[in-house]
């Protein structure tokens, strides 16, 4: 082993007495900082005053559960109300029209009240000068059992939402 100078033994001394003094003090400025981060996360602000970071976490867990269910529930309902109202007559067309040569005005008319599947019925009223005559018929899937008139087939196809054949 060689012998080592007492001067040097301080200096290395020293040396190593500095680095861990500024460890020390690193160490003591990197907790401060981390106490204080923890204090700042620790309190939030929420509905009903401060919480903790936790506390936040499971309400905003619970209210998520809490909206995806109620979406739930109101899909449901949507998906009921659309089922029902399929059966709706809620296609509504209307064709206007002179029956007979002689008269103006465009006094006869035809009405088509279908639902989404095209079952309804359409109606017809043709006004003369001396009387007027209604006529109901029942329309399945867009089609009628009886014969149709060409204004009958063009209100079905309107309130289809189709081009009438001419």
């Amino acid at each position: 082993m060689l012998p080592l100078h007492r001067p040097l033994l301080d200096e290395i001394s020293l040396g190593a007495a500095g680095g861990a003094f500024l460890a020390l003090v690193s160490s003591v400025i990197a907790n401060l900082r981390t106490s204080r981060l923890r204090r700042s996360l620790a309190v939030l602000d929420g509905p009903e005053g401060p919480e903790s970071v936790l506390d936040a976490l499971a309400r905003g867990t619970a209210e998520t559960q809490a909206l995806r269910a109620e979406l739930s529930r109101a899909k449901a309902d949507l998906d009921l109300a659309r089922s029902e109202l399929a059966d709706a007559l809620r296609h509504v067309a209307v064709v206007r029209y002179d029956a007979f040569g002689d008269m103006g005005g465009r006094l006869s008319f035809t009405a088509a009240l279908l639902d989404d599947s095209g079952d309804g019925l359409v109606i017809t009223s043709i006004n003369g000068r001396t009387e007027s005559r209604a006529y109901a018929k029942g329309v399945k899937e867009g089609r009628s059992d009886q014969s149709l008139s060409p204004e009958e087939t063009q209100a079905i196809a309107l309130a289809l939402g189709r081009k009438a054949r001419g």
